[in-house]
């Protein structure tokens, strides 16, 4: 296990200096965060240090993690193995050097990493869940077990969006929102699902790199495009089969006839009146209120978006096909005598181009990005001139991970990283009652940049003289980059 500078006994309790809450803890027993304990007298961080290996050189089938091994001892083999700064313990209060400072020789260049567990209190998660179906307004409050912990923010193309965390919901308001706010930020940051409820809207359970459940059912399909691009997607294959096509949006409704795609394709109009808003030609806003039934509306009839034919274009017979923008809810109506669509089974021809939006639709998923301000005191646990380390990180000299995983760097001032969770080794995020999360992260450099900026240059220990204590052995992801190639620290961040 590693090891902590034993901090001042009380009686026979070991106070814990690794966060701001200082424990006193018991023999046998652990600090309030799970991650620190008392064995035999001695401050312990419970959790094994994470390192990967680099099995294979391109690609190919890696050992699964379950199949990892703990570290028994032997001597770390330099190539191929990159220290993490999952379980490494942290720099607090901050002026210590990093946990970690290890150099090693990749390809004839010296380079060194520093590794360490940042506490963030300015920290949160941007979600992306893959739906049409509304969840709730802009700037709705997302709530777990009735705590405020973040907000609807703008959607993106076939995707809702929420902003979940911060400093002012951890921080900034009772201590049970704190609380509750940390603990989704780390049940989410670490793969689990979370079950959350939106003011005016509904109920969705999110896990990172699984489907959406929204109000009890699992989301399947993202939306191939809008109204307005289905249309332009699959007007060929529509053509000559039916008269007309509706594509029932809740933000752009496609009308075939009246698109342009259409109009290249030779089709007549059909005297066909949508309600709502029209835009430029086939493209309508606003035909009906957002909801969770066709195409991210309120509607289950397709119909009531629809006014009366123009009869004098219209004609009994003429074919309508109304459709979402997943192929999820479909419908095919030809119209009677007095011009009224009246529902029919689909004729085959049809089947396969509605089929054909489904195939095109990709798996919905949740995506969960943990983001944290790096720009404060953990940066003096590398250098003695915090600015350097910032400025070394936008001039893409020093490269950034977060548990070997990729990350990208907001510009601007400070180390505003963000991280896909799902890159991470399992359980690489931790927290501790203040509240605030625990991250891992990484800076790796050549030894000159290093001591440019620096550097604790008497803190610096090999990489192949690491032994003893407690470390797991897991493979590095074959879609992540490796961190010690040489070139890596120059390339474009993220």
């Amino acid at each position: 296990m590693a090891l902590d500078e034993a901090s001042p006994v009380a009686d026979d309790k070991i106070r814990c200096d690794a966060c701001p809450v200082m424990c006193f803890i018991k023999p046998g027993a652990v600090g309030a965060c799970d991650r620190y304990g008392n064995v035999e007298g001695e401050l312990v961080r419970m959790e094994p240090h994470v390192v990967l290996e680099r099995t294979l050189e391109h690609g190919g089938e890696v050992v699964p993690f379950a199949g990892s091994r703990e570290w028994e001892g032997e001597i770390v083999h330099q190539q191929g193995t990159f220290i993490t700064a999952i379980g490494a313990g942290t720099t607090y209060p901050d002026y210590k050097p990093a946990p970690f400072i290890v150099s090693s020789e990749v390809d004839g260049v010296d380079m060194v990493t520093v590794v360490t567990e940042g506490i963030f209190s300015y920290c949160g998660v941007k979600v992306k869940i893959d739906t049409d179906r509304f969840l709730g307004p802009e700037q709705a409050t997302v709530r777990v077990e009735g705590e405020a912990i973040g907000h609807v923010t703008t959607g993106e193309y076939g995707s809702q969006m929420l902003s979940l965390g911060g400093v002012h919901h951890l921080t900034g308001g009772s201590k049970k929102e704190g609380r509750v706010t940390c603990d989704a930020l780390l049940q989410l940051s670490n793969g689990k699902a979370v079950e959350l409820t939106i003011d005016e809207g509904e109920t969705v359970i999110v896990q990172a790199g699984k489907p959406p459940i929204v109000n009890g059912i699992q989301e399947s399909r993202m939306r191939v495009g809008c109204g307005s691009a289905t249309i332009g997607i699959f007007a060929k294959q529509w053509h000559g089969k039916v008269d007309e096509v509706v594509v029932v949006d809740d933000h752009i409704t496609g009308v075939l006839s009246e698109h342009q795609a259409g109009k290249l394709l030779g089709m007549a109009g059909t005297g066909i009146k949508l309600k709502g808003r029209r835009s430029t030609p086939g493209r309508y806003f606003q035909v009906a209120q957002p909801g969770t039934g066709w195409g991210g509306t309120n509607i289950s009839d397709p119909l009531t978006i629809l006014g009366p034919f123009d009869p004098k274009v219209a004609y009994p017979g003429l074919r309508l096909l109304m459709v979402s923008t997943t192929g999820e809810h479909a419908a095919y109506y030809e119209l009677d005598e007095n011009l009224v669509p009246v529902e029919t089974q689909m004729p085959q021809p049809l089947v396969e181009p509605v089929e054909r939006i489904a195939e095109n639709c990709e798996p919905a998923l949740s995506t969960v990005l943990f983001i944290g301000g790096a720009g404060g005191s953990l940066r003096a646990g590398v250098t003695e001139n915090p600015v350097r380390l910032t400025r070394s990180v936008k001039d893409a000299l020093t490269y950034v991970t977060c548990g070997g995983a990729p990350v990208y760097i907001w510009p601007g001032g400070g180390i505003t990283f963000m991280v896909d969770v799902t890159r991470l080794p399992e359980n690489a995020f931790g927290y501790v009652p203040t509240p605030a999360l625990v991250a891992p992260l990484e800076f790796t450099m050549s030894r000159t940049d290093y001591e440019a900026l620096g550097g604790h240059m008497d803190a610096i220990q090999p990489l192949a003289s690491l032994k003893g204590g407690s470390q797991l052995r897991l493979p590095q992801r074959p879609d992540n980059p490796w961190p010690l190639a040489p070139e890596q620290p120059r390339r474009s961040l993220g």
